[in-house]
């Protein structure tokens, strides 16, 4: 088991340079690039810019070298810790990322947890009580989580909010926390505005489980070996809870790599919808306006943990699958 976590480990030094060449490369594919974007806005507004006051951007920002001497220098930045300049926000990468990280692993952390409460006991029910009353409505109620976008349930949970309190949904906070460090006050505030997000990704995220969940379930309990437990006493909980059910699960262990990009990416248009100050928007704004070393760092990093998260679903899968173990 040891040698195999030491060369699945080892696998991800190559894919990590791999991964950083292929981030960079495709940010900066679009034509043009931020002080293109910088300029048009300029001279939309009215304002002439000479070749000279261009040239001197470009030396400012770096854009006047070749493509893979910018590169060499955001790689050594990033061994170093550091992920650059925003240029649209006048921050560097790193402060900008960390005043998000709380909100969004907060979350992204309690919504998980709460999907998992919800939907495997409704989807243990309804494999076991399959066709009953009970079974119909989970159900039916699964289909309609599923077909529904979050961010058109967001609009309409914020529109009846308003004609019932007649304040704005959107947040996780007040205006009067914002920007402002986390205290004990701030917590509290952010526990009131919460409770929107956690319901829009709680019910279209408990849905797709519940039913994935019970299709798994419910194809384990039809087979062979299950009527051969019955059959010779095994008692009816014992026998789901050791097999047909731990077997049901490793479709999911299989998706703990999801996880992990998830805690940063963080719903992003629903975050947009909701205007909450998660890492999602700022990855949205840098795309749109071409912040190549903002953009790059995120999305570099969200791989960097899409890698670490199939690690360890690879090691929880040796785990508790005794196939995967015998094939090593």
């Amino acid at each position: 088991m040891l040698k195999y976590i030491v060369k699945r480990t080892l696998v991800l030094i190559p894919l990590l340079l791999a991964l950083s060449v292929v981030v960079f490369v495709i940010i900066q594919l679009p034509p043009g690039d931020y002080l293109t974007t910088y300029i048009n806005n300029l001279r939309s507004t009215g304002q002439q810019v000479t070749e000279d006051e261009i040239a001197a951007l470009e030396a400012r920002y770096g854009f006047d070298q070749p493509m893979y001497v910018q590169y060499m220098k955001w790689a050594q930045n990033l061994l170093r810790g550091d992920l650059g300049y925003s240029f649209v926000y006048k921050r560097s990468v790193n402060s900008l990322i960390a005043s998000r990280l709380p909100a969004t692993i907060t979350l992204s952390v309690v919504s998980v947890l709460l999907i998992w409460i919800i939907a495997f006991p409704l989807g243990f029910y309804s494999a076991t009580h399959k066709y009953s009353l009970g079974d119909y409505a989970f159900t039916s109620v699964s289909f309609f989580g599923i077909s529904v976008p979050e961010f058109l349930l967001a609009i309409i949970i914020m529109y009846l909010y308003f004609l019932t309190t007649r304040q704005y949904a959107g947040g996780l906070y007040s205006d009067e926390f914002a920007g402002q460090p986390w205290t004990w006050a701030k917590i509290v505030n952010m526990l009131q505005h919460v409770w929107i997000p956690l319901l829009i990704i709680a019910f279209t995220g408990t849905a797709g489980l519940f039913k994935t969940f019970r299709a798994n379930l419910i194809d384990e309990l039809n087979k062979p070996y299950v009527k051969t437990a019955r059959a010779k006493g095994v008692g009816n909980m014992r026998l789901l809870i050791k097999y047909p059910v731990r077997i049901a699960l490793i479709p999911f262990i299989a998706t703990v790599g999801w996880l992990l990009p998830g805690l940063i990416s963080g719903q992003t248009i629903l975050a947009q919808v909701l205007s909450l100050p998660t890492v999602g928007p700022l990855l949205l704004t840098a795309l749109q306006n071409q912040d190549m070393y903002l953009a790059g760092s995120i999305v570099f990093i969200m791989g960097v943990l899409s890698m670490i998260g199939t690690l360890v679903s690879d090691i929880l899968l040796a785990l508790t699958d005794p196939r995967i173990r015998s094939s090593m």
